[in-house]
């Protein structure tokens, strides 16, 4: 048994709520080729593939920083055109694979990590100057980003398929 598996209360919470949006998001790309994971098929530059990339990368680096701030969350570069498309190369499954190792990582975290532990968010326009965010705060963001992308990946496998995976 993980220690996952022994959550209770909040951290239970969190961990299902985040759960319940990654699936949302990956029962969109089932059944789909590579092919139609890398079609852009409305005006938006966004792929299911790409959704998918980006989900796992946002969620990798907000962990990054719930253990060690802005520096840790710093350290790796973002290509943020890019993070949202399939690149020549990328498949499907291997992007729903590293995926599914991130989420993986991040409920061993959830499991150990403090809640309340915070740090200073980075030095960005979105973010208020000298704003901190908590190990809470993260999760709650994570699941909101993973719950927005879900839904637009909603729509783009609508629009590609007709597949009406969220309602």
């Amino acid at each position: 048994m993980t220690s996952t598996e022994q959550l209770t209360g909040e951290r239970a919470d969190l961990l299902q709520s985040l759960r319940r949006h990654r699936g949302f998001l990956l029962q969109t790309v089932d059944g789909l080729t590579d092919e139609q994971a890398a079609t852009r098929p409305t005006v938006s530059a966004l792929s299911l593939g790409g959704l998918v990339k980006h989900v796992a990368g946002i969620e990798h680096r907000w962990m990054l920083f719930a253990v060690g701030g802005a520096e840790a969350m710093e350290r790796e570069a973002v290509d943020w055109v890019g993070q949202f498309r399939m690149e020549p190369g990328e498949t499907l499954t291997g992007l729903v694979e590293r995926f599914q190792e991130v989420a993986a990582q991040t409920d061993e975290l959830v499991a150990t990590l403090d809640l309340d532990t915070a740090h200073p968010l980075p030095q960005a326009p979105w973010f208020e100057p000298g704003a901190r965010w908590t190990v809470r705060r993260v999760l709650l963001h994570l699941i909101a980003e993973t719950s927005q992308h879900a839904g637009h990946a909603d729509i783009l496998r609508e629009s590609i398929d007709g597949a009406r995976t969220m309602g």
